[in-house]
């Protein structure tokens, strides 16, 4: 997503494109990409930088969630949805797409009709298996009992707990993949946040948790962060990755980077391994309560399912 999307600078399509290159050198073999990201142009980048070597990677892409009339938007309907998938086979040069989600919860739609749209699609030959991404247990189940799902993507790491409450359990049950973004925060547990000072569209600047005050308070937390990862021999982004890791034999990481050395330290972190003892004091920083901020804008909130953590703070206009 950062190479197209979200987070300010965007670096340049020869940047990207060595970056991608490297990961699949260093054994990376999982892209995920979207509709949304760029409204397009993540898609295109994957192709033109790495199509030739389509062999040596599983492909991943969403829809649903992307450009509704020159802006951000939710599209549920079946035939958007089929539409959406020919533009991404287009974009990304392929006429088979090997793991598709719905991005969010059209909430004007019945989940069982966006997966039905997935399963023609996958009857087809267009896409291989079926995701969902941000959406609660209970939609995970409905899901599934039309077909299959294989991966359940959602926001996790340290201080980001919200899949503890239902559908990292629901996923083990059903033998569904577990698949953590934003496994380091956004950056914060990986210490490259020091400021609200962000480039102008930079995401993070919408999100309380990220700035002001709130940002203040959660660096306090982030430092203490740090010096363990520091006293654990491994860099803070390592740790965090480790711990979403240590979460069970389902669940499968996600890191993004726009930097060739920040990639060579995340693939660093399969080599991090926690004891108990670690993981308690790492849960014990990341205490119910302890970040300040909602995760999310009210906009950005709107079109999220996952399930909410007991007295979650949100949000508000």
């Amino acid at each position: 997503m950062s190479l197209s999307h979200a987070y300010a600078p965007i670096p340049s399509a020869d940047q990207g494109a060595a970056l991608l290159n490297k990961a699949l050198d260093l054994g990376i073999t999982h892209f995920d990409t979207a509709a949304l990201y760029g409204f397009g142009a993540n898609e295109r980048l994957l192709a033109s930088a790495i199509g030739h070597r389509r062999a040596d990677y599983v492909l991943a892409s969403k829809c649903v969630l992307g450009e509704v009339n020159g802006k951000r938007g939710l599209d549920g309907r079946p035939e958007a949805i089929a539409a959406s998938i020919d533009a991404s086979l287009e974009r990304l040069q392929t006429d088979h797409i090997d793991l598709m989600y719905l991005h969010r919860l059209d909430r004007n739609v019945p989940i069982e009709e966006s997966v039905g749209a997935l399963v023609r699609a996958k009857e087809a030959g267009k896409i291989g298996a079926l995701g969902l991404s941000e959406m609660s247990a209970e939609t995970v189940r409905r899901a599934h009992a039309v077909h299959p799902i294989a991966a359940l993507q959602t926001e996790y790491s340290p201080m980001v707990r919200n899949p503890e409450v239902a559908v990292l359990e629901t996923c083990r049950e059903l033998g569904i993949a577990f698949v953590a973004f934003s496994p380091v925060a956004r950056g914060l547990l990986a210490d490259r946040i020091r400021s609200d000072a962000y480039g102008e569209g930079d995401l993070r600047s919408q999100f309380p948790r990220y700035s002001g005050d709130n940002l203040r308070h959660n660096l306090a937390i982030v430092d203490a962060f740090n010096a363990l990862a520091a006293e654990l021999g491994s860099t803070p982004a390592q740790l965090s990755l480790a711990w979403v890791l240590s979460r069970g034999a389902h669940v499968i990481a996600i890191p993004g980077t726009t930097s060739i050395a920040h990639l060579e330290e995340d693939v660093g972190a399969t080599d991090v391994v926690l004891n108990d003892a670690a993981i308690a004091r790492i849960d014990a920083l990341f205490a119910p309560g302890a970040i300040r901020g909602a995760r999310y804008s009210v906009a950005a909130q709107a079109q999220v399912g996952t399930e909410l953590l007991p007295n979650e703070e949100l949000a508000s206009d």
